[in-house]
């Protein structure tokens, strides 16, 4: 039997259980019958996993499975869902990489599934009528696609920021025209109507960074916690809207951080910036525990 240690990410799950269920075949029939034998439920890799032993009970036989490429993937199984004669698996082997196959615990035969497939299979055990509905109320979670390159490895998860102000910081770097598209994006910032951080007449880069000098060295001459709302009009005046800050001192630092990102990008310089722009405004709290299907809790309407 194919060792865990044997599977790469290249390989397909799909593929390779088909195998994998035929060199164990007698166990896994057990196996599969008894995870099919209380009807459509979801189970979790410890409930897999006690479903085996209790089906195993030779430690020596049952050692032979979970140490091969069956055991891997069952302990890299996030969950299972049950709608006999099938047992379809979710299968994490490595971070940001998944995989579905779906088990006829009947003749032990394999198929591939895709994500929207599987979800769909998993409403089944919940909700007939529902996943078989064309019209059913669909959310993807998948990252928005901003044209720009995506990470790949699976040990850059969790570094997407870093990424993206190294990405952004190599596109601004050189003559100030680069910096337009941050311009752009500074005009767009608005909220209900009202423009932040800049209006239409800072229009271009040179201004922008005259206006910077400008605005730093009158507030040099006041108060560190004088308010906003006291040099507000002068600052609209040279183009400056709300959205530096509240005091003299963090609207200081704010421009501060933008000036030495237009004078030299760089990714701490740009994540600092980026940090202060005001670009939340409404937090929305969306809980999925009723709409998928636990007991007890409402479904979405």
């Amino acid at each position: 039997m194919a060792s865990a240690k044997s599977f790469k990410r290249s390989d397909s799950i799909a593929d390779s259980m088909p195998e994998a269920l035929r060199q164990s075949r007698f166990h896994m029939k057990r196996c599969f019958a008894s995870y099919v034998s209380k009807g459509r439920r979801l189970l979790k890799r410890q409930q897999l996993m006690e479903e085996i032993e209790k089906v195993i009970e030779d430690k020596f036989e049952r050692s032979k499975v979970l140490e091969g490429l069956l055991g891997y993937i069952l302990s890299n199984t996030q969950e299972a869902a049950v709608d006999p004669p099938y047992v379809a698996l979710s299968v994490r082997p490595n971070p940001g990489f998944w995989e579905y196959v779906k088990v006829n615990a009947d003749d032990l035969s394999v198929e591939g599934l895709n994500a929207a497939e599987y979800l769909k299979f998993k409403e089944m055990i919940f909700d007939v009528q529902w996943a078989t509905n064309d019209n059913a109320f669909e959310v993807d979670f998948g990252a928005m696609d901003y044209s720009m390159p995506s990470l790949t490895l699976s040990s850059s998860i969790g570094g997407g920021l870093n990424y993206v102000t190294k990405f952004i910081s190599s596109k601004t770097t050189g003559a100030s025209e680069n910096a337009k598209p941050l311009l752009d994006f500074l005009l767009s910032l608005n909220h209900q109507g009202e423009n932040l951080m800049i209006n239409e007449t800072i229009d271009t880069v040179a201004k922008l960074q005259a206006g910077l000098v400008v605005a730093e060295v009158y507030l040099d001459g006041l108060a560190k916690d004088t308010p906003y709302q006291q040099f507000e009009q002068r600052f609209a005046e040279w183009g400056f809207e709300k959205g530096w800050g509240d005091t003299v001192e963090t609207v200081k630092e704010t421009m501060r951080s933008l000036s030495e990102v237009l004078q030299a990008p760089d990714p701490v310089n740009m994540e600092k910036f980026f940090s202060r722009v005001p670009v939340i405004f409404n937090v929305v709290i969306f809980s999925p525990h009723g709409y998928f299907g636990q007991t007890g809790c409402p479904r979405l309407a």
